[in-house]
């Protein structure tokens, strides 16, 4: 009689040690000031803090001195674009959300309260943040699907007197700005000679685009699912029919692969693949900026065989484009200055700043400096708000 089979136990979820750091969560709030005894508590709750909300009463602007709400911001999402796993709702982005709070925390000392709505409509997501803003300094939006993301942002923007910032559209397009500014430099190249192929018109990609316009590229051809985007192109949405009017002064049509025959910047953001031979016809000076995650466009070995300066989106490689080298900079900025909003100029101050921090010491595989560089959000700090200062978008 053949043997009955040994019970195997299930494989643990702590097991993968990703499960027990996330155990209970990565955040919790703690006090600012010690409740010892009844004259702590008298003032810190009742009856001294009826003094203070008749203060903030009177004149509103108080709150900024005498609650969280000039330090704190709220990182917000739907959960219909979580990294690269798509739609996977508000509760399973929590711990991407948490994370993202404890960036902030970690790299510019800036607190901040996860928030994952279980609504996705335009309306209920602009209208839901319109009604917690009063308790923030900043709002954060994060991993909310295209085209979306761009009305959500644009109307909170205009709702709200706090900073509204849409990180995966402006965090990835500043840091790509300043890691190209110093490709440029490597090459021997001003930014306004080069052409460049942005292939993916989601949110990162717009703004990617975006970001290199105000910059001064010389020209840059976008490109979705059905090809390049040109102006009378059917079936663009407002947001791709915006683009269009502004990028592809060649007329450029076709594929990203025939667009990228004689550019000098390939910059991937779609999850797509480039072949080899593809690079291959890009200019002598190439520069590949190939940022999707956990696969890039093209492997960066297979891209160094072509290109002069090659960077990605992973840490496992030289160059990463890495959005925690700005959005953490750029809310301390905007919230020391308790600015109205974030300007286009600060964002093009974030990047120059971080572009600096490479200074005399760029090479082909240092581009962008390092996350865990401690100069870094100290100088994307002073450069928002002075540029904040600049354009009077500051409260102090």
């Amino acid at each position: 009689m053949a043997a009955e089979p040994i019970p195997t136990e299930p494989l643990s979820l702590d097991d993968d040690p990703a499960f027990p750091l996330h155990r209970g969560g990565k955040l919790e709030m703690r006090s600012t000031i010690p409740v010892r005894n009844k004259d702590d508590l008298s003032l810190a709750y009742t009856p001294g803090v009826a003094r203070v909300c008749t203060a903030i009463a009177d004149n509103p602007e108080l709150a900024y001195d005498y609650t969280w709400t000039s330090k704190v911001v709220a990182v917000v999402t739907d959960g219909t674009a979580v990294l690269g796993l798509g739609d996977i709702g508000p509760a399973a982005s929590m711990p991407v959300m948490e994370g993202k709070s404890l960036l902030f925390k970690e790299f510019a000392d800036v607190d901040s309260v996860p928030i994952a709505l279980n609504c996705t409509g335009v309306d209920e997501i602009v209208d839901t943040v319109i009604r917690l803003a009063p308790s923030f300094g900043g709002i954060n939006l994060e991993d909310i699907s295209a085209p979306r993301c761009f009305e959500i942002e644009d109307r909170l923007r205009e709702a709200l007197d706090i900073p509204v910032f849409h990180d995966d559209q402006h965090g990835t397009a500043i840091v790509a700005l300043a890691a190209l500014k110093n490709a440029a430099r490597f090459v021997g190249k001003p930014l306004s000679e080069l052409r460049a192929v942005v292939a993916g018109a989601g949110a990162s990609g717009i703004a990617v685009s975006q970001i290199l316009i105000e910059a001064g590229i010389g020209d840059i051809a976008l490109s979705d699912s059905k090809g390049l985007i040109h102006e009378g192109r059917d079936g663009l949405n407002p947001v791709k029919q915006r683009i269009a009017a502004i990028t592809n002064r060649s007329h450029l049509k076709g594929s990203t692969e025939e667009a990228l025959r004689g550019a000098d910047v390939f910059i991937g953001l779609s999850g797509s693949t480039v072949h080899e031979s593809c690079v291959a016809t890009m200019s002598d000076s190439a520069i590949v900026f190939a940022l999707s995650n956990p696969t890039p466009e093209v492997h960066p070995e297979v891209a160094r065989r072509h290109a002069k300066v090659v960077a990605t989106g992973r840490s496992d490689f030289p160059n990463q484009i890495n959005n925690v080298l700005a959005f953490p900079g750029i809310f301390r900025g905007a919230l020391d200055v308790r600015a109205h909003t974030i300007t286009e100029g600060m964002k093009l101050a974030a990047a120059n700043a971080l572009a600096g921090i490479v200074g005399d010491d760029l090479t082909a595989d240092y581009v962008i400096p390092n996350p865990f560089d401690d100069r870094v959000a100290p100088a994307v700090t002073a450069a928002v708000a002075a540029q904040a200062r600049a354009e009077g978008v500051n409260r102090i």
